[in-house]
């Protein structure tokens, strides 16, 4: 199916990277700014986040709250300068009702401001830095993925479980690195025998590789998107270090198995949703995005499906009135929809509460590489930084 039919009876998304708008609607509705890396290293990720999205506007027939939707894809090309510059143009010129997307942090962080301040709502379907959820904390701001310790949190909680007393760490050096970090280190209790923060454009990890099989560890947790996985993984594998645990958030999922094989086999992520979810909403959604895209879908698709169905929700219970934003603010505190993950509801800061599990990668009875669900890990989960948040 051509990706442009998937926005049904919305105007057009800008695929090319080029300043959005350039197509407007023809019939007033609700027009959307979603923002997504889909150049360079992290692009296979806002692949990911933006068919999703597409996804369900195609399931809500082109519409959002019953409003003819308009979607103006923005290529952030991993650049926070490059998004504020494209955000602020969807802003002013194209008035656009509702920002979302969002891959990574550096990213939102960016924009969080020149968004908010303007008076629009601001829907992550991915980024969940702890920036905003506990002081910073903000009215107009919502996430559908997650706060971003806790998916590390839970593989911290699995590596405890698992009665390891050794790990080794190694993140990108930024945001959502740190938080990793924090987050894996808040539910394991045993020894860090080394913390490494490496460039998010490292591609080469042949010293860190050496430094590992130097410590013996009894596990490593690393987290790693888009290109720095894909490349990590293979050199871990031809390392040969297979051997000891792999424990991952973000490392090894849909957006990095076929760029990285059979290398991947075998290694652990954590995760808040998978392919192989039983629940009918996840069935569908599955089913019909490999229809339209040809891919497995991984979390940052799902939860950008769900980030749709959040502002479809809020739109419809305030009654399509866009203006009014207490409406729409108290509509998506309480979502009525059925998320893909099942058990899913918004946190007082506006961040999800929601399970969490871990999942390992295996190859499907077609041939293709996918995450599988092996048990849940938390339940109902609220981030750490909830308590902090007072909402204005």
């Amino acid at each position: 199916m051509n990706r442009r039919a998937l926005l049904g009876t919305a105007a057009a998304a800008t695929f090319s990277g080029a300043m959005p708008g350039l197509v407007r609607a023809q019939a007033p509705g609700i027009k959307v700014g979603f923002v997504a890396t889909l150049s360079g290293a992290g692009a296979a990720l806002g692949t990911q986040l933006r068919d999703g999205w597409l996804l369900a506007v195609k399931h809500l027939d082109g519409k959002l709250g019953g409003l003819p939707a308009e979607t103006l894809v923005i290529d952030d090309e991993l650049k926070p300068d490059v998004a504020v510059t494209k955000v602020r143009a969807a802003l002013e010129r194209d008035k656009v009702n509702v920002v979302a997307g969002l891959v990574y942090s550096n990213i939102l962080q960016a924009v969080f401001r020149p968004v908010t301040e303007s008076g629009t709502f601001l829907i992550s379907a991915n980024a969940g830095p702890s920036t905003f959820a506990g002081r910073g904390c903000n009215p107009l701001f919502f996430t559908t993925s997650y706060q971003n310790d806790q998916v590390h949190a839970t593989m911290g909680q699995v590596a405890q479980d698992e009665g390891y007393k050794r790990v080794f760490v190694m993140v990108p050096n930024y945001q959502a690195g740190k938080d990793a970090a924090a987050g894996f280190k808040s539910r394991f209790k045993g020894e860090v025998v080394d913390e490494i923060y490496v460039p998010l454009t490292q591609l080469d990890f042949s010293t860190e590789l050496a430094k590992i099989a130097a410590a013996k560890p009894d596990a490593i947790f690393t987290f790693m998107p888009g290109a720095l996985g894909v490349n990590l993984v293979r050199q871990y594998r031809q390392a040969g270090l297979a051997s000891t645990p792999f424990l991952s958030s973000f490392t090894v999922d849909e957006s990095t198995l076929p760029a990285q094989g059979e290398a991947a086999l075998g290694f652990y992520t954590a995760a808040n949703w998978a392919p192989d979810f039983p629940n009918e909403v996840s069935r569908r959604f599955v089913r019909d995005f490999e229809a339209a895209y040809g891919y497995v879908p991984g979390t940052y698709a799902a939860q950008a499906y769900d980030a749709a169905m959040l502002v479809d929700d809020g739109v419809k219970q305030a009654g399509g009135r866009l203006a009014d934003k207490a409406a729409l603010r108290a509509a998506m505190e309480k979502p009525g929809f059925t998320s893909v993950r099942g058990n899913f509801r918004m946190g007082a800061n506006h961040y999800p509460v929601q399970d969490f599990y871990l999942c390992k990668v295996a190859k499907r009875p077609d041939g293709k590489l996918a995450t599988e669900t092996v048990r849940k890990v938390l339940s109902e989960d609220t981030d750490p930084y909830a308590a902090e948040c007072r909402m204005r």
